[in-house]
């Protein structure tokens, strides 16, 4: 899912690519607001709802710190929903920092699958790897590492068509970016370029059909650089582009 809060005009944030040779999750109590912030929050939500009716207030995952245990990165993370984001406009707020996940889908000829957000989506031209923000599991599952990965087949699915095995994906990378921001970024089996175009072409005509707008709404494939896009781009792409790159030169 991608639905929440534009953006904020500008962001001091810088990204961090973080060591993760593991990844473990513990939940914790969502973040304690004052009266006034919770005024505020729900006050700038709706105006956020009436500028775009398809924000919904749907369950999110916030994350509420990080630390390292030996390898693994441990991940503290609390269930909100999603117009807790609406915090970044409000002035003197706890800092509010999503967590999301996104899938690498590898082509044969080279190169990733890249993606540019829909008008309907709270980025609109925006270009980023396949994903959205995590959820909160529900019927007393457990948000883990496979759990993560499990959402992230789901987002390559919904937004490309394109359907992996959670076994299958690697993790890539983990970045910590604008807002604070937690990045968990998968990478999908090698498929042929031909499949993956015809995949996505099937799942915009098929929503089309249902009345629904694809979340995104052109995908092309880059073997190198953001400098290839035409049009703003997610902070951590460029980074982990090059990371991808360094990797294939070794």
């Amino acid at each position: 899912m991608s639905s929440s809060l534009p953006a904020t005009a500008a962001t001091a944030d810088r990204l961090e690519v973080l060591d993760a040779g593991e990844l473990r999750l513990i939940e914790t109590a969502a973040p304690q607001l004052s009266p006034e912030h919770q005024a505020s929050m729900d006050q700038v939500w709706e105006r956020a709802i009436q500028a775009n009716p398809d924000l919904f207030d749907g369950p999110a995952v916030v994350c509420t710190g990080t630390a390292y245990d030996g390898d693994a990165l441990v991940l503290s993370w609390a269930p909100v929903t999603y117009r807790h984001f609406a915090l970044r406009r409000v002035p003197g707020a706890p800092r509010v920092s999503s967590v999301y996940v996104t899938v690498a889908q590898p082509v044969d000829a080279g190169g990733v699958l890249i993606g540019r957000m829909s008008a309907s989506t709270a980025a609109p031209g925006r270009w980023q790897l396949p994903g959205g923000n995590v959820e909160p599991p529900t019927d007393g599952a457990v948000l883990d590492a496979a759990e993560l990965r499990r959402q992230a087949c789901r987002e390559l699915g919904e937004e490309v068509g394109v359907h992996a095995a959670p076994q299958d994906l690697t993790l890539w990378a983990v970045t910590r970016g604008e807002h604070g921001n937690i990045g968990v970024h998968y990478e999908a089996p090698v498929l042929p370029e031909e499949v993956v175009r015809e995949q996505f072409q099937a799942l915009v005509q098929a929503e089309t059909v249902n009345g629904c707008t694809p979340e995104l709404d052109l995908i092309t494939v880059v073997a190198g650089s953001v400098a290839e896009l035409e049009g703003p781009h997610a902070d951590y792409l460029e980074a982990l582009l090059r990371r991808r790159t360094r990797r294939n030169d070794e």
